[in-house]
């Protein structure tokens, strides 16, 4: 299989630092040009679901804008221009929550949007956590932090209270990777 091309890209609006719409001039394999493709460039992001030495997973129950009612979420937020994905994970567990963990596990990067950009997820899970300071977070949402046990965490999940896919998915993949380092 071939890949798409990027002929062209013109800049349409950038309304903050945290979202700009592009028009770009495509090539489909078969030789047919496409435009006026939008994309969406945002900042790639970690999110992080963390574990404490107590065996306690670290989550908010928060309201976000375009959430509907209260959700529960891991921690995460924008990597900054030049930041490895690993140093914001680890950067954004401290902030929000307090705490540093020793252990970390990549669950993979994923493509917000494969048609439209939107930037990029990379997924971790963080272990033996332990509070170091109090959190820090500097969001605009108001936040209550929670210690999770499993059970709880995974009834959670199943209920849908983590209403956003990449949340539900670092939880998801951190649940098997879990499972799958306790089966040697």
């Amino acid at each position: 299989m071939q890949v798409w091309k990027t002929l062209s890209r013109r800049p349409l609006c950038q309304p903050n630092p945290f979202l700009s719409v592009e028009i770009h001039e495509i090539e489909l394999p078969d030789g047919r040009r496409i435009d006026n493709w939008p994309w969406l460039v945002t900042p790639d992001y970690a999110n992080i679901l963390a574990r404490t030495v107590e065996g306690k997973f670290i989550c908010f129950r928060q309201t976000k804008y375009a959430v509907e009612g209260l959700s529960l979420a891991p921690m995460g937020g924008f990597i900054e221009p030049g930041e490895a994905p690993l140093a914001a994970a680890q950067r954004e567990l401290r902030e929000e929550s307090g705490y540093e963990a020793s252990a970390w596990h990549p669950l993979g990067s994923y493509a917000v949007d494969a048609n439209r950009g939107a930037g990029v997820a990379h997924l971790f899970l963080a272990l033996d956590a332990v509070r170091v300071a109090s959190p820090e977070p500097g969001d605009l949402e108001q936040q209550e932090l929670l210690l999770l046990t499993r059970e709880e965490l995974e009834a959670a999940l199943a209920a849908n209270e983590f209403k956003v896919l990449a949340w539900t998915t670092v939880i998801a993949l951190s649940l098997l990777a879990l499972d799958k380092l306790s089966a040697g």
